[in-house]
């Protein structure tokens, strides 16, 4: 990657982001996962039993649990049991339509018992335009969802922390995070007495299934190009890449998560486990780029806690 910074380097890692499998109840425009539901990549207790381990000795605050849907990985649960009672801030990556799955049975309650913080997918605050990205009837499942979770107070109790994401419906980028927070909490309170915590507004990066959309459109280049007329340089330090190490269902590390549905170890090393380093060895290691790292740092930026600028 070009951007007239030097090569980046990471800081003192703070937090896991673990993709415990590809398994999904949905099948998404824009996923840079190409998850689904007949995809079997799923984290075994083998695995996840080495990740809690080196956790522990590594004094691990923080983690992110990803997908697919990570819920229905049958380890999920377990997990977040172990990372709690070790004290670490516990995120999930929720698509809400997954609390109407087998594996989501009684999920809001046993979420808001643990105090998670979910963050939860929702491109937008029309029908059409969910249903566009995300599949028929994804909209009214969304919706219900959330009206569920509010039950049990998330997005109303200050503990229960429920952030939205907004990720765009086509080759641009994502307008202001703040106006349009102001929009999703004016029409979704209007239209469906919903609450929330925060939205969070996420490029889209040309990865696997979105890559494959703007190539069967003829946007790629175009949109590539976009990416990288719109870099800002001061997005750079925030980069969640700095401070997180992304772990794959199998339990190797990678830099971010989309370097690792690209297959880019960790540093542009060679194949590592977590298991294979101590967290203090990551510091000031170099951080493996490509032209799709733009999209992280094009207009406001965006990582996956939202707008970086």
């Amino acid at each position: 990657m070009q951007s007239g910074h030097g090569r980046l380097l990471r800081d003192e890692l703070t937090e896991l982001q673990i993709n415990v499998g590809f398994l999904c109840n949905q099948a998404c425009e824009h996923c840079h996962v190409e998850a689904g539901p007949k995809r079997t990549e799923i984290m075994t207790r083998e695995t996840a039993d080495q990740i809690l381990t080196w956790a522990r000795a590594n004094n691990i605050k923080s983690v992110d649990i990803t997908g697919g849907a990570p819920e229905m990985c049958p380890e999920f649960r377990y997990m977040v049991d172990e990372f709690l009672d070790m004290g670490a801030h516990v995120i999930s990556r929720c698509n809400i339509t997954v609390l109407y799955e087998p594996a989501g049975v009684g999920l809001a309650q046993w979420y808001a018992d643990r105090k998670v913080h979910l963050i939860c997918s929702m491109p937008c605050y029309t029908k059409e335009n969910v249903d566009a990205q995300r599949g028929k009837g994804v909209f009214d499942k969304s919706i219900q969802g959330l009206i569920d979770l509010n039950a049990v107070g998330y997005g109303v109790q200050d503990d229960l922390q429920l952030d939205l994401v907004y990720n765009p419906g086509g080759a641009f980028l994502p307008p202001s995070q703040e106006s349009l927070e102001t929009d999703y909490r004016q029409r979704l309170l209007d239209d469906f007495g919903i609450r929330f915590t925060n939205l969070l507004a996420l490029a889209n990066l040309p990865v696997k299934r979105f890559e494959h959309f703007l190539e069967r459109t003829g946007q790629l280049e175009d949109y590539q190009d976009l990416l990288e007329e719109n870099f800002n340089a001061t997005t750079v330090p925030g980069l969640m890449c700095k401070r997180t190490v992304s772990v794959d269902w199998q339990g190797r590390i990678y830099d971010c998560d989309f370097n690792q549905m690209l297959e880019m170890p960790a540093g542009g090393h060679r194949e590592r486990y977590l298991w294979d380093i101590e967290a203090a060895q990551m510091k000031d290691e170099p951080i493996a780029t490509d032209k799709h790292c733009f999209g992280c740092t094009a207009g406001a930026g965006s990582s996956c806690g939202g707008a970086l600028a």
